[in-house]
């Protein structure tokens, strides 16, 4: 791994997406390091020791949603980068999301391929 890699905070409360996300992510030249949260509460306190480059945030978190999150990263970290990820993305979250600072919005369901090119594009490395 390069000393110019990104980190990568991946948030969502399903295990198996957050070990396909991070094997996947792990996997790109560009990535120094992943990190996991399952839920709002874990994550504010992650970011609250370590602040990651980009951060893949799912929509719908057992505690508060993950707009509330992207909303506390982008007041408190705004140089963060931001893809929302949600398995009902529909044009009212898209909007919404994108308004408050997203870069993407994405169903991982159907875009999950789209992943790596979406950090590489938020890398430099594209």
């Amino acid at each position: 791994m390069h000393n110019t890699g990104k980190t990568i905070l991946v948030v969502d409360d399903y295990e198996l997406i957050v070990e396909r996300l991070t094997a996947l992510l792990e996997e790109l030249a560009y990535v120094a390091q992943v990190w996991s949260a399952r839920s709002y509460t874990e994550s504010v306190a992650l970011l609250g020791t370590q602040v990651p480059d980009i951060a893949l945030l799912d929509i719908h978190l057992p505690d508060r949603s993950g707009i509330d999150l992207l909303d506390y990263i982008k007041d408190r970290y705004p140089a963060v980068r931001v893809i929302m990820i949600s398995n009902q993305v529909n044009p009212t979250y898209k909007v919404l999301c994108q308004e408050k600072g997203a870069d993407f919005v994405i169903d991982k369901s159907n875009d999950y391929e789209m992943i790596p090119n979406l950090i590489a594009s938020l890398s430099g490395c594209s």
